[in-house]
């Protein structure tokens, strides 16, 4: 077990690729820090698993990112933050931090109208974490959740933009229009790649809330009250570990970071 200090890094999970959203932008609001990544990619997708198996996934994920002498841990996942993250928390000595809270913080704030949408996995949709933590913050805002299982697989396969993405977010975000909301959760850690066409269907004047973008303001926030800012000026480390073949996450995750990934090893959770 490492020494957890300053110059510990971060130490960041999903289920894939998806939560190096969530990293791209902690790279962007904390760039002296070092960052562990692990993608769960040998079990991935998370979204369609039972509660109970998600947090016993989690559970080894957090795990193995505590063994590395991490200083505080984002669960970049919003399956694994909407049913393991009170779990994860129990399990693990330094701070935590999930993906839905501050998304919620942010759309309560956001909200002129009480009226705020989330779109994300099964999985996320139907264990109520957002609207949850949305009552819990205003319990006089309506929350509507819908699922969009065909955004992760565009994403992955490099279609986010064009006519297939546009004919299937039509689809899905007609329902999300029709509630009259006028901000929109991405409660799903792929999606600020579909943020270009979400928008353009949602239209101008509806807000986008991006979970990765508020969840790196959180981490800055904690590491900051914590005391827990590196103090090394040499350049920062970033590890990437995947519990599967490396290769398609490579290629994938240079597409979402948009910068080379160039430690990266496979191991056994």
């Amino acid at each position: 077990m490492n020494e957890i200090n300053n110059n510990s890094p971060i130490g960041v999970f999903d289920s894939g690729v998806g939560g190096l959203t969530a990293l791209k932008e902690i790279f962007r609001v904390l760039p002296d820090e070092s960052t562990i990544y692990l993608g769960d990619t040998a079990r991935v997708p998370y979204g369609i698993r039972s509660p109970e198996t998600v947090t016993r996934y989690s559970f080894e994920n957090a795990q193995f990112l505590a063994s590395k002498g991490i200083k505080l841990l984002v669960v970049a996942c919003n399956t694994a933050s909407s049913v393991s993250l009170e779990a994860i928390r129990k399990s693990v000595s330094v701070p935590v931090i999930g993906v839905i809270e501050p998304g919620a913080s942010e759309a309560v704030k956001s909200t002129r109208n009480k009226k705020i949408g989330v779109i994300g996995t099964e999985a996320t949709i139907r264990s109520s974490a957002y609207k949850k933590a949305i009552e819990a913050i205003d319990g006089s805002v309506q929350v509507f959740g819908f699922s969009c299982p065909l955004f992760v697989p565009l994403v992955e396969e490099g279609w986010a933009e064009g006519e297939i993405a546009m004919m299937v977010a039509e689809k899905y975000l007609r329902k999300v229009k029709e509630k009259g909301v006028d901000t929109l959760v991405l409660g799903c850690t792929h999606y600020p790649l579909l943020k270009k066409v979400i928008s353009e269907v949602m239209g101008s004047d509806i807000r986008l809330i991006d979970s990765a973008v508020e969840t790196a303001k959180r981490t800055a926030e904690t590491l900051k009250k914590d005391g827990l800012e590196r103090k090394l000026k040499e350049r920062p480390s970033r590890e990437f570990y995947v519990t599967d073949s490396p290769e398609r996450f490579v290629k994938v995750g240079e597409r979402f970071l948009q910068q080379k990934i160039e430690r990266i090893e496979k191991i056994e959770l």
